[in-house]
């Protein structure tokens, strides 16, 4: 049922379709209809699309402020009370792992070492949501690389 619920959700389709076009590296263009998606949903909209689009239009930014922007609406959606549902409830700890290794980066990057090791173990403690898979193996080797990047500072 849940899986139906989520492949019926025209939404996560259209956020799927421009993170494909991210990632067939047209950056431009899915920032452009992650744009016009967050002006849809809005502020207020479903926690779980609020989560994924800025989750993903962070990876659209250019500037590591910008970017750091909207790894923090992700987060601030995902913590969202909001009516959660099985569906929702799920989505988002699958998320946790990958929007606080996100956040770790971002504040690497802007020199802010203290708050990256906060988030990085944030994400490490975190990761027992995940899968031994693609995906999970994925974020838990991203995680091993900025922390060996944090000890390196």
């Amino acid at each position: 049922m849940e899986q139906r619920e989520v492949s019926d959700d025209g939404v996560l389709t259209r956020i799927g379709q421009a993170v494909m076009l991210l990632h067939g590296g047209d950056r431009e263009e899915a920032r452009n209809r992650f744009g016009e998606l967050w002006t849809e949903i809005g502020e207020s909209g479903d926690p779980l699309h609020r989560c994924t689009l800025a989750h993903y239009m962070a990876d659209t930014q250019d500037d590591p402020g910008d970017e750091l922007a909207w790894d923090l609406r992700a987060l601030t959606a995902a913590e969202d009370p909001g009516p959660a549902t099985a569906r929702m409830a799920s989505a988002v700890r699958a998320f946790y792992p990958s929007l606080h290794l996100n956040l770790a980066a971002d504040y690497l990057k802007l020199q802010r070492p203290d708050a990256a090791r906060l988030h990085l173990s944030r994400a490490r403690a975190a990761v027992n949501v995940l899968g031994d898979d693609g995906y999970g193996n994925g974020v838990r080797t991203a995680i091993g690389r900025l922390e060996h990047q944090l000890l390196d500072d």
